[in-house]
């Protein structure tokens, strides 16, 4: 698609995005985005009219998705929001613009930009995020709206119709492919997941699902969560008070938590005790010095992602499949865009015809007394079809748009006007 046809309605749209390509796990934790946070960005980018704007935050990414004038902007008010200066954020973060931000989001969508090949946790994220940014915001941004949508039509499409997804894809499940693949009795093993969100709740997912009779228990802060998910998977839980005490007896531990420093400590572990430490929390919930124990595996998401490569390139194959899918529903966006931009010189075509239509039937009915419904569905008809042609012909020309909208302007408005007014 050529740019200049493209521009006017994209060049708004821009993503920044700070993702596993450029920044470690340590580094990604700096820019975590937090829900707390949300009510302030969105609220304070309102005020200072700087457009639209909502974060996805991730364990793989950051990105801002905004449709504002001025991205960089965004990302001050950003970087002022989660307390970190604006020269690290441009120091990791890659920036794309107007065709190739929707690009980006598609792949991203897709899984196509995944750490995990096929991950699509990222877009239940997406969806998740937009909606916080749509609550807060209360109006509804149509052109964001529909990039949105397009982007889960997309991920919905590649997960059906192709195989990426398959084997070992979220984080939740290379940890349960790691676990499978490092230890032997697992029945036998005592498991302790501690944090149960989305990522927490897959993990619990796949252990079930996975391993037989899983030894497994469920702790969180929130007492009620714990209880739902415990009795979701018919798991038992235990109270995070008792966190210490657990650990003596756990062979496996699981942190799935959200919080912004390491909550899991040195003192914490007993001393000799021999366990799996595995961490999927970013920033990393568990202290790294917990890895420098004699007895102690210390796994965080980063190291995960190099042990399923069997898997990756079984995906890649499936690569081609889904960058075909994006390509034709890329084109659909881009036929939309283009009806949207030029809707109102079609409305006022149609219009105008519309208007002969009637002064044509007024007359047929002065002179005859009456008019046939067929010939009222035949105008009709004709009506639509001519606007239609004219409709291609600009959405396929736009450079030609003014012109032939000023010449049909000439013929069916000036002229027709012209001509009344030296009959009268």
């Amino acid at each position: 698609m050529p740019q200049e046809n493209f521009i006017h309605q994209t060049s708004k749209f821009a993503v920044l995005s700070i993702s596993y390509e450029k920044a470690d796990a340590a580094i990604r934790g700096k820019f975590a985005f937090f829900d707390e946070n949300v009510k302030h960005f969105v609220q304070s980018i309102h005020d200072k009219s700087l457009g639209d704007a909502f974060v996805v935050s991730t364990c793989n990414r950051t990105e801002i998705y905004t449709t504002t004038n001025n991205y960089l902007l965004i990302a001050e008010e950003y970087c002022q929001t989660i307390g970190v200066p604006l020269s690290e954020f441009i120091q990791y973060v890659n920036i794309y613009q107007r065709e190739d931000a929707l690009k980006h989001l598609f792949r991203v969508s897709a899984g196509l930009e995944s750490q995990i090949l096929g991950d699509f946790e990222i877009i239940g994220q997406i969806k998740k995020a937009y909606a916080r940014f749509k609550k807060e915001r209360k109006n509804p941004n149509p052109y964001m709206e529909r990039v949105i949508n397009s982007a889960i039509q997309i991920s919905k499409k590649v997960k059906t119709e192709t195989s990426i997804s398959n084997g070992a894809a979220s984080v939740s499940y290379a940890a349960v492919h790691f676990i499978l693949n490092s230890n032997k009795q697992l029945s036998d093993k005592n498991i302790l997941l501690l944090g149960v969100g989305e990522i927490g709740q897959n993990t619990v997912e796949n252990l079930v699902k996975h391993i037989h009779k899983p030894k497994v228990k469920v702790m969180n802060r929130t007492l009620e969560f714990a209880e739902k998910i415990a009795e979701k998977f018919s798991i038992p839980h235990v109270p995070y008070e008792s966190f210490k005490e657990e650990l003596s007896t756990t062979d496996i531990l699981i942190v799935a938590t959200g919080a912004n420093k390491p909550i899991v400590t040195h003192d914490h572990i007993p001393e000799d005790k021999e366990m799996l430490v595995i961490d999927l929390s970013i920033p990393n919930n568990v202290d790294k010095i917990i890895g420098e124990k004699e007895k102690i595996e210390l796994v965080d998401v980063d190291m995960l992602s190099q042990k399923i490569n069997d898997t990756i390139l079984q995906r890649q194959k499936e690569i081609p499949k889904a960058e075909a899918i994006i390509k034709v529903m890329t084109k659909d966006f881009s036929d939309w865009e283009k009806k949207r931009k030029m809707a109102p010189k079609i409305n006022h075509f149609k219009t105008v015809l519309k208007k002969m239509e009637e002064h044509e039937m007024h007359n047929i009915h002065k002179k005859h007394r009456y008019i046939e419904v067929e010939d009222m569905a035949l105008s009709d008809k004709m009506i639509q079809k001519i606007t239609n042609r004219f409709a291609k012909y600009i959405i396929d020309n736009p450079l030609k748009a003014d012109e032939v909208s000023k010449l049909m302007h000439e013929m069916f408005v000036e002229q027709p006007t012209q001509e009344f007014n030296e009959k009268h």
